[in-house]
């Protein structure tokens, strides 16, 4: 309990976006610095786009930190989050564990303007051209969007029959997977790995339709991102980067997680 530990009375205001858009999510931006607050954190869209109104945010004197994500090159913002490529390795190599090395695979990208999202597809494909068995077919993106990525994990599995893997670069990625993956009539037969812990996600592992879900502990990413902020607004140096690290989550621990 951030209050508790701090002795300070914290008021969070969430705020996002409708749907995975930078344009939105700048003015969301810009109204939040009107009300002068003591601290801004926020999961970048695109870090480029972004710039200005995080600038403006700074100017104003207010301490903003970003998670689950990188900060824009140049800017020195505390971030949050875990080693994203480390994330996309965990999975791709687990799935290629899965299909014995060989057989082919499909990647769901998220936003792909968003830093975190851009480094876990790339890593994956990184990953997969290790292994001379393993074929990157197709590469779907999401935008963030669950219905999005069903409509195109369907479309990919029917392109390619013999699609034998999936993995994801962001939350909303396995869910969509998950869905077109139990519609096709395919469960068992098409391996998935999964992205993070949403409830739905934890729920496609118990009944089988993924395999695990490499997670970035999305939930003490939001933790440090409070206390860092509160620091800054008390004055306190913040470091450069908090690792929250990454944990696989399959139907062994998945009780216990």
């Amino acid at each position: 309990d951030i209050e508790k530990l701090t002795g300070a009375k914290v008021d969070i205001q969430y705020s996002a976006p409708q749907k995975a858009d930078v344009v939105e999510q700048n003015q969301i931006l810009e109204s939040a610095i009107a009300t002068h607050p003591d601290g801004i954190a926020i999961d970048l869209l695109d870090a480029k786009a972004n710039r200005a109104v995080l600038d403006e945010a700074l100017q104003q004197k207010i301490p903003v930190v970003v998670f689950d994500s990188v900060a824009p090159q140049g800017m020195h913002l505390t971030s949050i989050g875990s080693d994203f490529c480390a994330q996309a390795n965990m999975a791709a190599e687990r799935l290629v564990k899965l299909l014995h090395g060989q057989g082919e695979v499909a990647i769901m990208m998220g936003v792909p303007t968003a830093p975190n999202h851009a480094i876990r597809a790339e890593c994956h494909k990184q990953a997969f051209a290790r292994y001379p068995g393993i074929k990157l077919v197709a590469t779907g993106v999401d935008n963030d969007n669950i219905e999005t990525a069903q409509k195109q994990a369907s479309a990919i599995m029917q392109a390619h029959p013999d699609l034998k893997g999936w993995v994801a670069s962001d939350a909303a990625g396995p869910v969509g997977i998950g869905q077109a993956i139990k519609e096709s009539g395919k469960a068992g037969q098409v391996k998935m790995v999964g992205l993070d812990n949403l409830a739905e996600v934890l729920g496609l592992i118990k009944d089988g339709t993924a395999d695990s879900s490499a997670s970035s502990r999305p939930e003490m990413q939001g933790y440090w991102s409070v206390l860092s902020v509160w620091q800054q607004a008390s004055g306190a140096p913040a470091p450069d980067h908090i690792d929250t690290g990454n944990v696989m989550i399959s139907r062994e621990n998945l009780d216990s997680y």
